[in-house]
């Protein structure tokens, strides 16, 4: 992997795992669009699928999931990281420690369903980007995006509420609201897909027609 090729496969990363520890800090926080109901993280999150799409498109499978299986060491170091700072003693001054855990603590229950769910999903991402990729030779990009992402997402969201609040509520509801956004936004994202994949080749110096880069 020359220079160039080196440098844009590590800024996508970065962004990749950028997205995906700030969606599980922010989530916390339920927001309201519309009449659905989603955690604050949705977007973010979104965000990671972008990414995982642009880096198979250009590097294969092999190199997104190296990123993906990178993504799920970081989001335990990131919790085992937070987990020791809010159990650490507190300074007599600072009166801030019920607030400090309640935003940043979870239960194991939910940091297992999110854990499980990413490996999952975002591994069922990267082979079914790449499967149809070999399927379409390369050719028709937006269908390849949209049809991994929106099967990702499914399977993302089905096992993340099931395993986290299954017996507490109706899943139902949480499950359609959380579609429908991501739904929405893997719509929105092709364009950046696209743009991507574009920048990434006319920087590597590849046809942006190319069905992939030798590198």
């Amino acid at each position: 992997m020359d220079r160039k090729s080196l440098n844009s496969y590590l800024y996508l990363s970065t962004v990749f795992v950028a997205g995906l520890i700030a969606a599980n800090v922010v989530s916390g926080k339920i927001i309201t669009l519309g009449v659905l109901v989603v955690p604050a993280g949705v977007l973010a999150y979104s965000l990671t699928f972008t990414m995982t799409d642009t880096l198979c498109e250009i590097w294969g499978r092999e190199r997104a999931q190296a990123v993906v299986n990178a993504g799920f060491a970081v989001q335990v170091l990131v919790w085992a990281l937070i987990t020791l700072a809010i159990h650490m003693p507190a300074a007599p001054f600072w009166d801030n420690q019920d607030a400090y855990a309640a935003v940043l603590g979870a239960t194991n229950r939910i940091i297992a369903a999110s854990l499980i769910a990413y490996a999952v999903s975002q591994s069922f991402d990267v082979w079914v980007f790449n499967r149809l990729k070999d399927r379409f030779a390369g050719r028709h990009l937006w269908l390849r995006n949209n049809l991994s992402t929106a099967l990702s997402q499914l399977i993302d969201t089905v096992v993340f509420i099931t395993v986290a609040f299954a017996g507490t509520m109706d899943l139902l509801p949480l499950i359609t609201g959380q579609l429908v956004v991501k739904w929405m936004i893997a719509l929105l994202d092709t364009p950046v897909v696209y743009a991507l994949v574009y920048l990434v080749r006319r920087r590597m110096g590849l046809p942006p027609a190319s069905a992939g880069a030798p590198v």
